[in-house]
């Protein structure tokens, strides 16, 4: 998946907007800097959230950090395979071990997020 295509929340989340609906997983920067991913606390599918709510957690080896929806919508799917295998978001996080999907309320909240060069710039400080 192609960084050029994907927008970014200061929060670390990457997000590519598919016919109304962005998938959603943290970033290649947010991977390294957690270490090994042991768990993942992901939103129940229909649960609403709003822009920037926590939605659930991720854990590693070296802490916890809130896991925040950067858009608001509708949980309409978590992945299995990043919940049941947390390593799967180290080993392929733009790829296999995204974490949830949410079907946009404001598809124009997606826009206020960052493209891939501001996103590089935010994360050198």
């Amino acid at each position: 998946m192609a960084g050029e295509e994907l927008r970014y929340s200061k929060d670390h989340l990457w997000v590519k907007v598919e016919d109304g609906v962005a998938r959603l997983g943290i970033t290649e920067h947010a991977q390294r800097e957690l270490g090994e991913v042991v768990f993942v606390e992901l939103p129940e599918p229909k649960r609403t959230c709003a822009r920037d709510e926590i939605v659930g957690s991720i854990e590693s080896v070296k802490t916890t950090n809130d896991l925040f929806c950067p858009v608001a919508g509708e949980v309409v799917e978590i992945n299995a395979l990043a919940r049941d295998k947390p390593d799967t978001v180290n080993s392929d996080p733009l790829g296999k071990g995204w974490l949830f999907r949410v079907r946009l309320s404001d598809p124009a909240q997606v826009q206020e997020l960052m493209d891939l060069k501001a996103y590089t710039e935010f994360t050198r400080g």
